[in-house]
């Protein structure tokens, strides 16, 4: 159930996103300035010790978050909700591929297969934009560099579960971004208007903190694999709120490929819950 919660607040992302006037590195300082602010406020209230054991896993993964927010905005602002959502859901394709390289798990033949699958949905939804300049495929492909950065630090973090917990975990994922993207949004010349504070610091609270939050108890409780089963009511909100809200309508062939990387993605869940 709190896996499913955060899914359903994550597929408003786009919503947010879609009406915000200001750039990528301002809106990723915002989201995560928030949680980082708000947790260690109330940690250092609490006069809880924060850096302890397995300390280093969780500040890589913290860097490596920097990457995964900034290509997820530029993704939601190059491109539709939809394009956006169903490439950044190819995550669990790059666990299944990272886990057999750096972990020596066995990659079976079914899982070949439907790698194959989701990789053929990818093209076909790129082709879609063939020109290398142009918003969609700029948008599609920071959509799959955030995938892949998400899927290192799922496995991050669920390796050093035991020794953080949930806000914790928030606490360490946006550090490293709250001062990198700093700079950025200091020396940016566009200043966010009062509809972009709102927007922002509200999603930054109700999706980059509790949605979170629901996500890394149901990760702490739950195998990796059957969390991101569950995860998929993200797509089914984000696509309805694109088309209902948004008035977007899906291409045939980001219809038809979607849905091959969201059934492969699926069964490659499947086939970890079952191992």
């Amino acid at each position: 159930m709190a896996v499913l919660l955060a899914a359903s607040l994550a597929g408003l992302t786009g919503l947010f996103i879609k009406h915000m006037s200001i750039p990528a590195t301002s809106i990723a300082w915002v989201r995560t300035a928030v949680p980082t602010v708000l947790l260690g406020s109330i940690f250092l209230a609490q006069r809880r010790k924060i850096f302890r054991e397995k300390v280093g896993p969780m500040l890589v993964a913290s860097v490596l978050n920097v990457g995964r927010m900034y290509f997820f905005f530029v993704a939601f602002i190059n491109t539709s909700i939809a394009n956006a959502t169903v490439m950044l859901f190819t995550w669990p394709v790059f666990v299944t591929i990272l886990s057999a390289l750096f972990l020596g798990e066995r990659i079976r033949p079914k899982q070949v297969a439907l790698l194959v699958v989701a990789m053929g949905g990818i093209v076909l939804i790129y082709a879609q934009d063939i020109s290398f300049s142009g918003a969609d495929f700029v948008g599609m492909s920071a959509a799959l560099a955030a995938a892949l950065f998400y899927s290192i630090t799922v496995i991050i973090f669920k390796s050093a579960g035991n020794s953080y917990g949930r806000f914790e975990t928030i606490f360490y994922q946006n550090l490293v971004g709250s001062l990198f993207f700093l700079p950025f949004f200091l020396t940016s010349s566009i200043v966010p208007t009062q509809l972009d504070w709102i927007l922002t610091i509200s999603h930054a609270l109700f999706l980059g903190t509790l949605a979170f939050s629901f996500f890394f108890y149901g990760l702490q409780h739950m195998r990796a694999s059957r969390t991101s089963t569950i995860a998929y009511v993200e797509i089914v909100v984000a696509l309805s709120t694109g088309v209902l809200i948004m008035g977007e309508e899906p291409s045939p062939q980001m219809l038809f490929g979607g849905a091959l990387i969201l059934l492969s993605t699926f069964l490659l869940s499947r086939l970890g819950t079952d191992s």
